[in-house]
């Protein structure tokens, strides 16, 4: 009875670990437990700096780095929460330490070919390397 208090603000974090993909999920970095556990088994997800399998554990103080939609996110656990939890709950189990997202004009500076357009020539190679930070 004395664990009834801390159920609903723990959202089961009773044992101070969860798995890596459900852990992703609740803190809702990923829409369904499903695209988080693609994810793993894809290698788009590193515990400490090591590749990690969806059901691998994830406790307070790891760092987790996520590539996911474009972009990569880089958070640190607070608290292993295996239940999904609201937004206000979810932004206290971590801390984003995750580069800003492109503007979209920055997005649209890649260097994207009309379709059709063909193979690249020599300069435009060149030059759409330079754009994108190459050389």
């Amino acid at each position: 009875m004395a664990e009834e208090g801390t159920a609903g603000a723990g959202a089961g974090s009773g044992s101070g670990s969860a798995r890596v993909d459900v852990w992703i999920w609740s803190v809702r970095l990923t829409k369904t437990r499903a695209i988080a556990a693609t994810a793993c088994r894809a290698g788009h997800v590193r515990v400490n700096g090591e590749r990690a399998k969806p059901a691998q554990p994830v406790r307070a103080g790891d760092e987790v780095r996520l590539f996911h939609a474009g972009r990569e996110r880089i958070v640190v656990v607070r608290r292993a929460v295996s239940k999904r939890v609201g937004a206000p709950v979810a932004a206290e189990c971590l801390t984003d330490n995750s580069p800003p997202p492109p503007t979209p004009v920055e997005a649209a500076v890649v260097g994207i070919r009309d379709r059709g357009a063909g193979r690249p020539t020599k300069r435009e190679r060149r030059e759409i390397e330079t754009l994108r930070g190459g050389r």
